[in-house]
C-alpha cells in the first residue's frame, strides 16, 4: 500500500537480473480495497507496474513472492491472488519450480516469521520448492546495531507508521536473495 514491498521487490529484480542469462519482472497483484477505503488510509496512488493474472505464473521458471503482513499472514490481496490459482494446480503447472518469500511488517513483533511459514502452505500445495535464503547473506543477517526486517525465509523490511522505508542494509538483503533465488533457479532450468 504504501511501497515498502514495491521497493524491496526492485531490489530483489535488480539482484535476478544480475545473473547472466535471468530475466526478472515485476507484477503486482489486484487490489481488493475501495477507492473509498483506500482514501481514507491515505495510501498512494498505485504504481505502474503491471497486474498479474494466475495464468501469467505458468510462463515464469520461477518466482520470489512479496507482501505486507497482515495479522501475521499475507495480507488478503495476495491471498485473493493465489485463491484464483486453481486451475494452474489442477494442472500441475507450477509443481517443480523454485519460489521464496519477502515481507512487510509493521513492527519487530509484527510476524515476519509467521507471514513467511503461512505462505509456505501455499507453495507446497502448488509442488513448488520453498527456497529461503538461510543465513547466504552472511554478516548482514547477524546485524544488531539497527533495525533490520528480513530472516533466514526471506528478506523483510518494517514499515513503522508506513512511513520508515526500507534500510540500505534490507536493500541489499533484497538484493541477494533475488541473485541467490535466481541462481538456483536457473541452474533447476538448466538440468531439466
Amino acid at each position: 500500500m504504501y511501497g515498502h514491498v514495491e521497493k524491496l521487490a526492485e531490489e530483489i529484480r535488480k539482484g535476478a537480473a544480475s545473473v547472466e542469462g535471468v530475466e526478472a519482472k515485476l507484477w503486482q497483484v489486484s487490489e481488493t480495497l475501495s477507492e473509498e477505503v483506500l482514501g481514507k488510509m491515505s495510501a498512494p496512488p498505485k504504481s505502474d507496474v503491471p497486474v498479474i493474472t494466475p495464468n501469467d505464473l505458468a510462463e515464469a521458471d520461477g518466482f520470489v513472492f512479496g507482501f505486507p503482513t497482515r495479522f501475521g499472514m499475507m495480507s488478503a490481496q495476495f491471498k485473493a491472488f493465489l485463491d484464483a490459482t486453481g486451475g494452474l494446480w489442477r494442472t500441475q503447472q507450477l509443481a517443480g519450480k523454485p519460489a521464496g518469500i519477502f515481507y512487510s511488517t509493521g513492527s519487530q513483533g509484527g510476524g515476519q516469521e509467521t507471514t513467511a511459514l503461512t505462505a509456505i502452505t501455499q507453495l507446497v500445495h502448488h509442488g513448488m520448492i520453498f527456497v529461503p535464503i538461510g543465513y547466504t547473506f552472511g554478516a548482514g543477517m547477524f546485524e544488531m546495531e539497527q533495525v533490520k526486517g528480513g530472516s533466514p525465509y526471506g528478506a523483510g523490511t518494517y514499515a513503522g507508521d508506513g512511513s520508515r522505508m526500507p534500510s540500505e542494509l534490507e536493500l541489499a538483503q533484497a538484493f541477494h536473495q533475488g541473485k541467490y533465488i535466481a541462481g538456483i533457479t536457473k541452474k533447476l532450468k538448466a538440468a531439466a
